[in-house]
């Protein structure tokens, strides 16, 4: 697919320091990967829009950035605020518009008021809607958080769905020995493809209830999981990994196994 003209985009806030950290990215992430990159028809040209994206990856950010970039909108991403104070990476972060999210509950709120008006002037806002690498087994998505659908419904912005394959043989996820591990070569294939706009319409005008967050969340997440079956052509599990269901299931089973230990000692010392 040919690149679109960066240029007719006028993103004012992405001008030589977003073209300086390209510059820098794009070499490293052609040396890592060979590029299949899919589906640019569906972002629109002008206007605001969010992108939601799954995470498999810890270099994610990386290749979707590009992908990103090359289509002519490039984004602001949406990142830990401790990056931010990263010697020169934070430097850059900030030149280039990116968004720090910060995990303390009173200061949570000025990421989304952010990514809200970033979205009314008119940018690409990216969504990494599971806040996490994917602890599914099979590496497809989890359950997703609710940031992304309350930005969407605000708005009223286009949310596009975007998937990509192939960077979790470089860097595998947690579970499939990605702590600390590199496959850097010979260079993976990896595919970034996006979707048709999620339709949230049915949500429109509604109180934002945690119920109606909720379901236009899935409805989020199922739509990135569809782009994502489509290019690793399989069906995704019947039921969404869910990090806090698995969590308390391993709880249950620790105090059970825990149970079943104290009721082995009692036995013993009844039979003595």
């Amino acid at each position: 697919m040919a690149r679109r003209s960066y240029a007719r985009f006028g993103n004012a806030d992405y001008g030589i320091w977003y073209r300086f950290a390209a510059a820098l990215v794009k070499p490293v992430t052609t040396a890592l990967v060979k590029p299949d990159w899919r589906g640019w028809e569906h972002l629109p040209e002008r206007g605001g829009f969010l992108v939601v994206v799954n995470h498999n990856s810890l270099i994610d950010p990386v290749v979707y950035a590009h992908w990103q970039y090359n289509s002519g909108r490039p984004p602001r991403m949406l990142g830990k605020a401790g990056l931010f104070s990263v010697p020169f990476i934070g430097f850059m972060l900030k030149k280039t518009g990116q968004i720090p999210v910060f995990r303390e509950s009173t200061d949570a709120a000025k990421a989304f008021r952010a990514a809200i008006s970033a979205v009314e002037q008119g940018q690409c806002v990216q969504f990494y809607p599971e806040g996490t690498l994917t602890r599914d087994p099979d590496v497809w998505p989890m359950t997703g958080k609710s940031g992304a659908a309350r930005v969407a419904l605000m708005t009223g912005a286009p949310v596009i769905p975007v998937a990509h394959w192939g960077a979790h043989e470089i860097i595998p996820p947690y579970g499939r020995g990605g702590k600390g591990k590199l496959n850097l070569f010979p260079r993976h294939k990896v595919t970034v493809a996006a979707g048709p706009p999620v339709d949230l319409t049915r949500y429109q005008g509604q109180e934002l209830t945690a119920e109606v967050l909720r379901d236009a969340t899935e409805d989020i997440m199922t739509a990135i999981t569809g782009v994502l079956a489509d290019i690793r052509g399989e069906q995704p599990p019947a039921e969404r990994y869910d990090m806090r269901k698995a969590a308390q299931q391993r709880a249950d089973d620790h105090a059970a196994k825990k149970d079943r230990a104290a009721g082995h000692r009692n036995d013993e010392e009844t039979t003595k």
